[in-house]
C-alpha cells in the first residue's frame, strides 16, 4: 500500500486559508512594530480598557470613566492608556484635567488581518 500524496495548497488556497503572517515572511521592522502592538494587548487591564473604549459611544471614552470598571487608580489607568497609545491602538486628547481616548480602527484591523481573523 502506498502512502497518500500530500495535498499542497496552491497560491489561491493559501490566500483563502492563511493569514498574511503565514503567507509571507515579516521583515524585521514590521515584526518589531507588530510585536509592540501585541505586547500592549498582552495585559488584562489594557485589554479591558481597549474593550471599554471600543464599546463606548463613537469609540471614545473619557479616562475618568475607565478607572472604576477596571478597579485601578488614575495613575495606573493613565499608564496603561499611554502604552495603548504608543502602540497606535488608541489616540488620546487632553480635555482639561481628563483625557478622551478613541479607538484607532485601522490599527485594530491591521492586527486582525495579520492573524487572518
Amino acid at each position: 500500500m502506498t502512502a497518500p500524496t500530500p495535498i499542497r495548497p496552491t497560491a489561491t488556497d493559501a490566500e483563502v486559508c492563511c493569514s498574511r503572517l503565514l503567507a509571507e515572511p515579516l521583515g524585521a521592522d514590521d515584526a518589531s512594530e507588530l510585536a509592540a502592538a501585541f505586547k500592549a494587548l498582552a495585559d488584562p487591564v489594557r485589554l479591558q480598557l481597549l474593550s471599554l473604549i471600543a464599546v463606548a459611544p463613537g469609540g471614545t471614552a473619557c479616562s475618568c470613566d475607565l478607572e472604576e470598571p477596571v478597579g485601578r487608580s488614575q495613575p495606573t489607568v493613565s499608564h496603561h492608556l499611554s502604552i495603548l497609545a504608543d502602540a497606535g491602538l488608541i489616540t488620546k486628547e487632553k480635555i482639561g484635567r481628563w483625557v478622551n481616548c478613541t479607538i484607532v480602527p485601522e490599527r485594530l484591523a491591521q492586527l486582525r488581518d495579520l492573524l487572518g481573523t
